[in-house]
């Protein structure tokens, strides 16, 4: 699959999906889903879960970097997420990620210990920071962690949100 040419809205995924299609999608669908989280936020080493999933190569990676328009999509595709979480910009001017108004009943379909989401946060928050979002995948976290208590997030989850934000990641 070309990254680049499906960030840039001129091809379809390896399924033959258009990123507007997937954006477009019910949150239901979303939940249903298990593949396109990949392709929305790719990482550059393969998928532990989906053995087919994309992968991010360097010169893709560069282009997501450095290119207006893929970087305009993959916020469009963050912000997709955040709804999907129950979240918003507070302000379209600043960065500053709150609950939206429907979060606690969206925080009920995955803000607890063990729930496959965790690792689709995870995804997102690497995949943010790679690719020159870093101010959005801390602004991300610095919610997510005002909204993790211990009884609905692991300790072992939250490492890795941490460390997807670190400058190493």
């Amino acid at each position: 699959m070309d990254f680049v040419a499906f960030y840039r809205g001129t091809e379809p995924d390896h399924q033959g999906r258009t990123l507007p299609d997937i954006l477009r999608w019910s949150d239901a669908r979303l939940e249903a889903g298990h593949d396109y989280i990949h392709v929305l936020f790719p990482l550059q080493e393969p998928s532990k879960h989906i053995p087919n999933a994309p992968v991010l190569d360097a010169a893709c990676l560069a282009e997501f970097r450095k290119d207006p328009i893929i970087q305009t999509n993959l916020l469009l595709s963050f912000r997709r997420m955040l709804d999907f979480y129950g979240f918003q910009l507070a302000d379209p001017g600043k960065l500053e990620i709150v609950p939206a108004p429907d979060f606690p009943r969206k925080a009920d379909n995955w803000l607890f210990v063990g729930d496959h989401n965790h690792l689709r946060i995870t995804r997102i928050l690497r995949c943010l920071t790679a690719c020159g979002l870093q101010d959005q995948a801390a602004a991300f976290l610095k919610t997510l962690l005002s909204v993790a208590e211990p009884q609905r997030v692991s300790e072992e989850t939250l490492g890795y949100w941490k460390r997807a934000v670190s400058p190493e990641a």
